[in-house]
């Protein structure tokens, strides 16, 4: 697994309200560096939970679960394609 050195993101979308930011980024973190959402239903990409305290996003449908530290670092799923390959093939089977 390789992760490429942060990059310079430029930020797309800003709202502001009275005790909230949030800021859209420019590349919006390609759901290709997130293959099991790539093949989720878009039932199953909605059902999200936030875990940790926030700290982490969990689906349970895909059993996916993504850190806000590696979403803003830029670094994609460390998901190896052995593993993914069996889930793909679970996915067929049910």
């Amino acid at each position: 697994m390789s992760f490429s050195s942060p990059e310079i993101i430029a930020a797309v979308r800003v709202e502001v309200t009275e005790d909230e930011l949030s800021v859209g980024l420019a590349d919006g973190r390609p759901l290709s560096w997130y293959p099991r959402l790539v093949h989720a239903t878009p039932e199953e990409r909605s059902g999200w939970q936030l875990v940790g305290g926030g700290f982490g996003i969990h689906w349970p449908g895909v059993d996916e679960d993504l850190s806000v530290a590696s979403l803003l670092a830029g670094r994609p799923s460390g998901e190896r394609q052995e593993s993914l390959q069996r889930w793909l093939a679970s996915r067929r089977t049910s």
